[in-house]
């Protein structure tokens, strides 16, 4: 566990050190969001109706803009043949580089979400429900992500086959997630796709951290 926290600490060290790789999603998140108003028009009803749908694939679009990198960095200064080398369980580690990543991609990300909804014109009494399926969801983004990442490493110029690879993974996540802030904004409960999410999340976190260390060995031993 020492060594799990040393690396979230060298990772952290790493992000505030690459500001622009911080702040790109962040970025794009809150331009796709803001372009929206200007393509529909000032129709204050339909932006409402449509608004958990376009936080969400907002997410995950903003989110796969930064998978490409992942374990770039560390694949071409050799910090992963150490990983390999190491006595420590590879998917501790790679757990740890994926909850950095989350951190400052997905929970970022559902931090500035209801500001954005604010201004699509959702009401306030949808935020929780928005905020807390986004914090269920973005952690399986980053984990599914990560898998893909790791598969497509030692492949020059991987982004599109990355994303042909966990795009339609995604796809359950999006329905749940726009369906949860929609079923919340009718007036209907939002359990069953927050639960649904959880679920997701959970088995994600029990599976992603061994298919990704799988990933990384298959990759680095080509």
């Amino acid at each position: 566990m020492n060594l799990f926290f040393a690396l979230l600490l060298r990772e952290l060290r790493l992000s505030f050190r690459r500001p622009a790789e911080l702040a790109n999603p962040l970025l794009f998140f809150a331009l796709v969001i803001g372009l929206f108003p200007l393509a529909l028009g000032p129709q204050s009803a339909l932006l409402q109706e449509l608004c958990g749908g376009l936080l969400w694939l907002a997410a995950l679009l903003a989110v796969l803009l930064s998978l490409d990198g992942l374990f770039r960095s560390d694949h071409e200064d050799g910090s992963l043949e150490q990983w390999l080398l190491c006595r420590e369980p590879l998917p501790l580690l790679v757990l740890g580089k994926v909850l950095m990543h989350w951190l400052c991609t997905g929970f970022a990300l559902m931090l500035l979400a209801p500001l954005l909804a604010l201004m699509l014109g959702l009401p306030g009494r949808c935020l929780p429900v928005l905020m807390l399926s986004l914090l269920l969801g973005t952690p399986v983004l980053s984990l599914l992500g990560a898998v893909g990442a790791a598969l497509t490493l030692g492949i020059k110029r991987g982004g599109l086959l990355l994303s042909l690879l966990v795009l339609p993974l995604y796809i359950p996540l999006l329905i749940l997630g726009s369906g949860a802030v929609q079923a919340n904004l009718q007036g209907l409960p939002a359990s069953g796709q927050l639960l649904l999410l959880a679920s997701l999340c959970l088995l994600a976190l029990a599976l992603c951290p061994f298919a990704i260390a799988a990933a990384l060995s298959i990759s680095l031993s080509q």
